[in-house]
């Protein structure tokens, strides 16, 4: 099992759901390297660009979008998935996976940056 660290993006973004939903997160956010093989659950997804490796976890109507670093999982985002498919949809990219979509989609690694960013200020 590897450590949980929230950056202050994501801390933020968890902090503004309601308690049920935050308590529901962090109750099935449990990493380790068996889920995180590919299929071994449903749940978790990857995403590859450029040679970096971006990890999804989804519960209920959350995403968690996090990277394994130094045996920690740092946790990036944590987006409604309304606003991702919102995105998707209004970038017209096709929705038969949203894993490589979001790869595609320079603006979601605009995100990841920017939550990079605030986690070294």
């Amino acid at each position: 099992m590897f450590q949980i660290v929230f950056n202050a993006i994501s801390a933020a973004e968890l902090s503004q759901l309601d308690t049920l939903a935050q308590l529901d997160i962090l109750d099935q956010f449990q990493v380790n390297q068996e889920v995180l093989a590919e299929g071994a659950d449903e749940r978790f997804g990857k995403i590859h660009r450029d040679g970096k490796t971006l990890y999804r976890f989804r519960c209920n109507d959350e995403r968690v979008y996090f990277e394994i670093e130094d045996e920690q999982v740092i946790v990036h985002r944590v987006l409604h998935k309304n606003t991702l498919s919102d995105f998707l949809y209004r970038a017209e990219l096709p929705m038969t996976n949203e894993d490589e979509d979001l790869a595609k989609s320079k603006h979601f690694w605009s995100l990841i940056d920017e939550a990079k960013a605030a986690k070294k200020a």
